[in-house]
């Protein structure tokens, strides 16, 4: 695929929070278990690495 992709989502405050805890606390582990190889577990993991961005932009950044 080229280019990037927008993606616009509305959150509950309690969701966004939520959303950004499992975004800190999910591990590469669990990444791996759900992709079909390395690479693809590496695209979902920079791909958390946006949203977590995103949320903490928004300012949902937990500790």
């Amino acid at each position: 695929m080229d280019g990037q992709v927008m993606a616009t989502v509305i959150l509950e405050p309690a969701q966004a929070l939520a959303l950004a805890q499992f975004v800190k606390r999910v591990g590469w582990q669990e990444i791996r278990q759900n992709a079909v190889d390395d690479y693809e577990a590496y695209v979902m993991r920079d791909a958390l690495g946006e949203l977590a961005k995103a949320l903490r932009e928004a300012g949902y950044a937990p500790r």
